[in-house]
Formats: C-alpha cells, structure tokens, sequence
C-alpha cells in the first residue's frame, strides 16, 4: 500500500527549500488540461525509461499525482517503490483535493517557465512590437534582421518570413553574426510570447547597443493580424562571432544577478553528496553534444532549458551546473535560471574540465520478442494474434495496420481484459512496447513488431487512417489545447494568448516569492 500525502503537507514541502519531485504521472493530454504549479509531466507510459535522467536520487522526496489519487498514481508508486525510491507518496485524492484545498490548477504546459516570462515582461519592461509595425518595417525594406528564439524543428513549421532561426540559448554566442552592425533593429520571435520576451531581454540585459524589441504574441500575433507565415523554413544560425566580448558580456551579467562559477573539483565533491541531486547540463546545440561531451552530462538546449526545464530537471531546488565550451552561453542561461529561482551555477573551464559523473541508465523492463511484418501479416489473417497500436494516437490516426487497436500503457488492463491470444504491440521504440507489456500478467505471449510500422510499410503491406479513432475524448496523450493553435484556429489561438497573458493572475504569494526577479531600483543601476 502507497504512503499518502494530503495538500496541506505537500504545500509546505513545496515552500520548504528541500528538495522534491513532483511528479504527474498521467499522460501528456491529462496533465495539460489541469495539474499543479511545480507539477513536473513523467507519463506513466515512460515511467522507467525517464526517471532516473529526471530524479536521479533514490532516496529524493518524491510525490506522484493523478486526478483523484485513485487511479495511474497508485501503480506508478508502486513501481517506483520496487525500484527503489524510498520516499515515495501519493498525494491524497490527487487534483481534486488539490483544488479543494484552495489551491489553483493550471492548464497547459511548461508553466513557471512561461509565468516567469510573463513576470519579466513586466519587470523589465521589455519592448515589443505589433505584428503590423513590423510587417511595415519588412515591407520598407528597413534595417531590422527578425531572429526566432525556437529550436529549428519548430521553426520549420511556421516562422516569419525573412526570419532566421537562432535559438534563444544561442542567442548570445551568434547574434553578432546574424547582426554585425550595432544600428540595425533585432526583433525576437517565438510561436506566442515567452521566448519572444525572453530572448529580447536577453540581448537588452547583455548590453547589446541595438534597438531590441520582442514580437508581441509571436507567429500567433502575426497570423491573428493576417500576415502570411512560411512554412518549411530551414534558415538558421551561423558561427560564433565577437566572442570575447560577448565573453565579457556575459560574465558582467551573470555577476548582476549572482551566478556562480564552480571547479571541477567542487562538482565531483558534489557527485558525492547522497542528500543533494546533481544536475550536469550540456547546454550547447545537439550537433556539438553529438561531438562529445563530458561523462554523466545531459544535453539540455539552452534555450530549451530556459523554456521548459521541466522536461530535463524532475527535482526542485536541486543543484544545477551549466557549461559550454568557452561560458558564453552558460552564463548567459544561468543568468536567468537563477532568476527562475533555480540553485545555478557554472562550471570552470567548461568543456575542457575535468568533471567525469556516473550517470545511471533507464531502469530495465523485460524485453519483447520481436515478431517480423511477414511473420505478423500471416498470423492476422488466421486471426490468431492482437495488434496494439501504443504510438502516439495522432500518429494512429494518420496511419496503422488494419485491425490494430489504438491503446496506451494505463488503460491496457482494460482493452485486454478479455484477451487470450497472443499480443504484438506495435511501437516506434521496442522499450515503449516493453513498458506497456508490464500490465498484462495474464496474457501468455507479447511480442514487438521489428521495425515498428515504418516496417510494416516497408514491406508493401496496408496501413488505413481514421481521422476520427480513437475519438479526442480516449486520447489522453495529446493536449489539443496546444496544438490547435497552429492548424489554423484562430479562436485557439486567442484563447491560447490569453491563456498566456493571465498565468500570473493565478499565482498564489508563495509561487510569485519563488521566483528571484530585480526590483526596479536594480534594474535602474544596470539599465
């Protein structure tokens, strides 16, 4: 039997300075419709694949939740306790009870990232500009360069047209590259508003002489006026440039709002520590990472970081160390991470340090049987086995075998209830298929398509669509909350700006007290 917590003891280990995981372990669509402010998203359908890289100390204070504390919650402590977290609890009557509490819940995703942007707008008063000034500044061929502070696979999508893309974790390291004349207006984009601000701010805080504006509600902004978006756009980022004195740049800021450098030594003394979580972040583009990097680092995108450190960080108040190659862009990123209230710092000599961290793997899950296409096709047409689809249920829709059943980890005891047949799960990644197959102790046989349907296809066999299956209500792993406002929904993106726009509202004072921004008296003495 789980341990439990109720909300009134979660809230003070929240605010207590400790550290803690809290993790929501419902699928993606769930946690986005409501779930706590400090809730970090771990899927029970990814459960041991991701949680030592998010919560690498077992004996980490560690809280899942679901919607009422009844359901995925259970199992997923459960399994955690088998693994060996040793202080696992569940918080008692999940979201619900949260809210009856009194305590808020919020939609959508990467939140204190983007409330701390929307705090920092205000802070700083960083400049933005509308859609329309600056589609007249483009189409008066004015002096002005529009960076999009997005990674390149979502700047490909939709972008500006004329924009280049250039992470904002980057932003630092090549905007002298990008912008070699200190006269030319820089305009910063994203899809909506926080790496727009963020990005803007970043280029203002590091001294940079250009007039720097942010793009008031991104591509959103400049689709809802009716301008016209590229879509498929690959031009990015060049080389470095002027980087000693961006070094200095950047180290003057990170002086201002107190992030510290550390040695290797101190981090290796750290490693050590047994009541402190270690965070070693790579935070420079996955080409270099894919180069090498130092032993036990993850690659966290600077920019990336910035945005959704919930992705790469399950422990609060844990120890983060940032490096680079020659500290650009880790003081830069660490410069705001402090402010986000994150224990921050950066490591001497970076790359060429002599930091070495165990880093243990995802936790082992038995393995599945690979079962050929051939092989698979034969056996359907004697109705002699079951397909389960557990890709993503948009990919499900877009195409899948014929007769295949679209499920997902926490819901498999219920679509195999009555099943005695033999079962192939159908999965782009054979540790997804093997995670499901935990949940059918009473099924004989389950095997994993080799190759997953790019196989399937490969081999000349059919594959259907449904647009309409599983309908949106059974599809848990998808926030269409998010998603809409790039298909052309203006309505969603409205919402989705507003939504933005009144994060900060819903705050209570101990989650604004998290966050470390200046007061306009500091702001003044480093303008």
């Amino acid at each position: 039997m789980s341990e439990w917590i109720d909300p009134r003891q979660l809230k003070a280990w929240l605010h207590d300075g400790q550290e803690i995981a809290l993790l929501d372990v419902r699928e993606q669509g769930e946690y986005g419709e409501a779930h706590l402010f400090f809730g970090v998203p771990l899927p029970y359908s990814r459960l041991e694949l991701d949680i030592a890289r998010m919560v690498p100390r077992l004996s980490t204070r560690l809280v899942v939740y679901d919607a009422d504390g009844a359901g995925v919650a259970i199992k997923a402590a459960q399994r955690l306790t088998a693994m060996g977290y040793s202080q696992v609890r569940v918080l008692q009557g999940g979201t619900a009870a949260w809210q009856a509490a009194g305590h808020a819940l919020f939609a959508g995703v990467n939140l204190p990232s983007k409330t701390f942007g929307e705090l920092a707008e205000h802070a700083y008063a960083t400049p933005s500009v509308s859609a329309d000034e600056l589609a007249a500044w483009l189409a008066a061929k004015e002096d002005v360069v529009v960076l999009d502070g997005r990674p390149l696979a979502e700047f490909k999508k939709m972008s500006i047209p004329g924009a280049t893309c250039c992470p904002n974790g980057e932003l630092a390291y090549r905007v002298r590259h990008l912008v070699p004349s200190e006269k030319t207006r820089i305009v910063i984009n994203c899809a909506g508003r926080t790496r727009s601000i963020i990005g803007a701010q970043t280029l203002i805080n590091l001294g940079l002489p250009n007039p720097v504006f942010a793009l008031r509600n991104g591509t959103q902004g400049w689709y809802l006026e009716d301008h016209v978006l590229e879509h498929g756009k690959t031009q990015a980022y060049g080389p470095p440039a002027d980087v000693e004195r961006m070094q200095a740049a950047a180290s003057s800021l990170a002086a201002r709002v107190g992030v510290q450098s550390v040695s290797d030594d101190t981090v290796m003394v750290w490693a050590e520590d047994t009541t402190r979580s270690l965070f070693l972040c790579d935070v420079r583009t996955p080409e270099e990472f894919a180069q090498g990097s130092l032993p036990g680092a993850q690659h966290t995108p600077g920019g990336q970081l910035m945005q959704a450190m919930d992705l790469y960080v399950g422990v609060r108040n844990a120890r983060l160390v940032l490096f680079d190659s020659d500290g650009v862009r880790a003081l830069t990123v660490a410069s705001w991470l402090v402010q986000m209230g994150h224990d921050v710092h950066v490591l001497e000599k970076g790359l060429q340090s002599g930091v070495v961290l165990a880093r243990r793997g995802a936790f082992p899950v038995p393995l599945l049987e690979p079962i050929s296409a051939a092989d698979l096709k034969q056996q359907l047409a004697l109705n002699k086995i079951r397909v389960l689809d557990v890709r993503s249920s948009m990919q499900y829709r877009a195409a899948h075998i014929p007769g295949a059943q679209w499920s997902i980890r926490p819901v498999l005891d219920q679509a195999l209830a009555q099943e005695n047949r033999p079962v192939v799960f159908v999965a782009d990644d054979s540790l997804i298929a093997a995670c499901a197959a935990t949940e059918m102790a009473h099924v004989a046989q389950s095997y994993w398509l080799d190759g997953g349907l790019q196989a399937w296809q490969a081999a000349g066999y059919p594959v259907e669509a449904t647009p309409d299956t599983p309908p949106d209500s059974a599809c848990i792993d998808f926030l269409f909350f998010v998603h809409d406002r790039h298909d052309g929904n203006k309505a969603a993106a409205r919402q989705y700006l507003a939504w933005e726009t009144h994060l900060v509202s819903q705050l209570d004072a101990q989650e604004i007290a998290s966050f470390r921004l200046p007061q306009p008296t500091q702001l003044e003495m480093h303008p």
